[in-house]
């Protein structure tokens, strides 16, 4: 049978979430050797996004392929005893064959904390990414603007991103401020390796008066990650959700708060 399991995790600890070398510590590698051992068989995982070192997610989800008989309950109480306290499982489902948490997504949303204050934070260290500047979130969401809809997102993806094609559609890139926090919040079909990361650097540059709105166009109509500007630290990173068919059945859970 296929599960699927909905979890939350401390990026902050973790060299991303995919397995690597033995001794590396990943999401993936503490999941499934708690997997394992609930099922009393090998278990692998595929999951919707593979977030990098330090990116936390409050929605990731992930699916297996299992002999082992056991509940709901018992999948997410069972796992979560054997998991470190980074990372927890929030549901558990069954799934029918074709499910695949990442092939199967349709849409997927990311977040992104932004901490403006001249001093750097403490508590928050890990959890948000902190820009000394005065940032302006009505010019960030001006800019913002340009980039929704269907586009080459080139200048916004990492050199090194082995996507087939950098065409991507954007449905929804929200700016908010919050007191001190501002919180980007950006819905697509799919992402690029580091594209909200390298938004969230074009943005801030905008909001700091670097900028003019209009350059968030002009990079993305160059097509070249040089002209770009620097890459977001990944601590202000989170996944937050994942949309899939509801024919699947999915648990839909209501949104995290801004950062834990």
């Amino acid at each position: 049978m296929r599960i699927a399991l909905g979890i939350e995790y401390d990026g902050s600890k973790f060299s991303g979430y995919q397995a690597q070398a033995p001794g590396v510590r990943t999401v993936q590698g503490a999941l499934e050797a708690a997997v394992t051992k609930v099922a009393a068989q090998p278990v692998t995982t595929a999951c919707a996004g593979r977030t990098d070192a330090g990116v936390h997610a409050s929605g990731q989800v992930v699916h297996f392929d299992t002999s082992a008989e056991r509940s709901e309950r018992a999948w997410v109480y069972g796992v979560n005893a054997n998991l470190p306290k980074d990372v927890c499982v929030l549901w558990a489902c069954r799934v029918p064959d074709d499910f695949h948490a990442r092939f199967s997504a349709e849409r997927r949303t990311y977040r992104y904390v932004i901490f403006s204050r001249r001093v750097r934070p403490t508590f928050l260290a890990y959890r948000v990414s902190w820009d000394h500047r005065e940032l302006d979130a009505g010019r960030m969401a001006e800019a913002a603007r340009h980039l929704l809809g269907e586009h080459d997102f080139s200048s916004y993806r990492a050199v090194a991103c082995q996507a087939k094609s950098p065409v991507r559609t954007l449905h929804r890139l929200d700016v908010r401020r919050h007191g001190p926090y501002i919180v980007l919040e950006a819905e697509a079909n799919g992402f690029l390796h580091h594209m909200v990361r390298n938004i969230a650097g074009v943005l801030s540059t905008i909001g700091a008066g670097e900028r003019e709105p209009g350059w968030a166009r002009e990079v993305l109509q160059a097509r070249d990650r040089t002209v770009g500007g620097i890459t977001a630290p990944p601590c202000g990173l989170y996944l937050v959700g994942v949309g899939y068919p509801s024919r699947f059945g999915l648990p839909q859970l209501s949104p995290p708060p801004l950062v834990w």
